[in-house]
């Protein structure tokens, strides 16, 4: 399947192939603390059928508990997540799924380090829903 992603103010942007049944989503701590969110949600895109299209994302190098470093790119500007990928000579990208203009269409098949996942997390289907934001008397 082919995506399209961009990051928020469109600076940065990309296509790639994927695989739609390998969406994941991450609970670990780290991607809690680079998302800002309880959760990430990436799928896998070979690097043969990645292209960057437009601008030039920032990149910053973590390195986990383990050792192993991830290059995680966001755009200079907005700051918004765009993929994260072994720092040198990368096989495949982690895209975001929330950068992707087909991500309605893409459901997640699996999650990751639930021993880290926040506990509400896991079921948010007692919380009210509304289609817009938040009515102003609840604010």
């Amino acid at each position: 399947m082919k995506v399209e992603g961009r990051c928020h103010c469109g600076r940065i942007a990309y296509e790639a192939e994927v695989e739609p049944d390998t969406v994941g989503i991450c609970h670990c701590t780290d991607c809690q603390m680079l998302t800002g969110s309880a959760f990430r949600a990436n799928i896998p895109a070979p690097a043969g059928g990645f292209v960057l299209l437009r601008g030039t994302p920032k990149i910053y190098i973590k390195t986990a508990d383990s050792g192993a470093q991830r290059a995680h790119a966001f755009c200079p500007d907005c700051g918004a997540p765009v993929y994260s990928a072994a720092p040198e000579n990368p096989t495949s990208y982690s895209l975001r799924v929330g950068a992707l203009k087909q991500r309605a269409a893409l459901k997640p098949v699996r999650q990751t380090w639930c021993d880290s996942a926040l506990p509400w997390s896991m079921d948010l289907t007692t919380l009210p829903r509304f289609s817009a934001g938040v009515p102003p008397a609840t604010r």
